[in-house]
Parts: structure tokens; C-alpha cells; sequence
């Protein structure tokens, strides 16, 4: 009876330690995606936009967007985000992402 049950332990632990590192691994990836795509937009804006004046009367708003998780929307980056959007039409991406580009400029 002892090596059935020391068996079961043992494949229950193998299980569990898979379904674990796999959670981790998706976990990670995504994180490490999002990290980049950041990146990316912080990139194509900041080479874009760096010393542009509407895009830096927004950083405050931008702050409070980000910080609030896109509860409040200032008027300052409304039409920052607009700007950058007529600016660069092929940029996708999302109103958090231009936000942060803007803070990191």
C-alpha cells in the first residue's frame, strides 16, 4: 500500500509542478509582450513627437490617466492623442500605451 500511495504523491507532484511552470511561462510571455509593445510606441512617438507642444502640455493628463487606469481623461491629452494619431496613422496603438509614451518622453 505505501509505494501506491508514494506513486500517486509523486505524479500528483509532477502534475501540479507542470501546470505551474506552464502558468508561469503564458504569465511571463505576456508580460514580456505588452513590456515590448510599450516600447515600441514609446519609440515611434518619442522620435516623432519629442519636442512637439501639444504632446508636452499632456503629460499631466497623461499621469493621471495612467495612474487612474483610464478613468480620467484630461482635455490636454484627448488632444494629444489625436494629434499623435493624425501624426502617425499607422501606429497602433491603445489610448494606455500613448500614455505612457507620453510620461516616458
Amino acid at each position: 500500500m505505501k509505494p501506491l500511495r508514494l506513486l500517486s504523491a509523486a505524479i500528483l507532484l509532477a502534475t501540479a509542478t507542470g501546470v505551474s511552470a506552464t502558468s508561469f511561462v503564458y504569465t511571463t510571455d505576456a508580460t514580456v509582450g505588452a513590456l515590448h509593445a510599450t516600447s515600441e510606441v514609446s519609440s515611434d512617438i518619442s522620435s516623432s513627437l519629442k519636442d512637439d507642444k501639444v504632446v508636452r502640455a499632456a503629460r499631466e493628463d497623461a499621469a493621471s490617466f495612467v495612474a487612474s487606469h483610464g478613468e480620467i481623461r484630461g482635455a490636454q491629452l484627448e488632444a494629444a492623442l489625436r494629434h499623435i494619431r493624425s501624426r502617425l496613422p499607422e501606429l497602433a496603438a491603445s489610448d494606455m500605451q500613448l500614455a505612457q509614451a507620453i510620461l516616458a518622453l
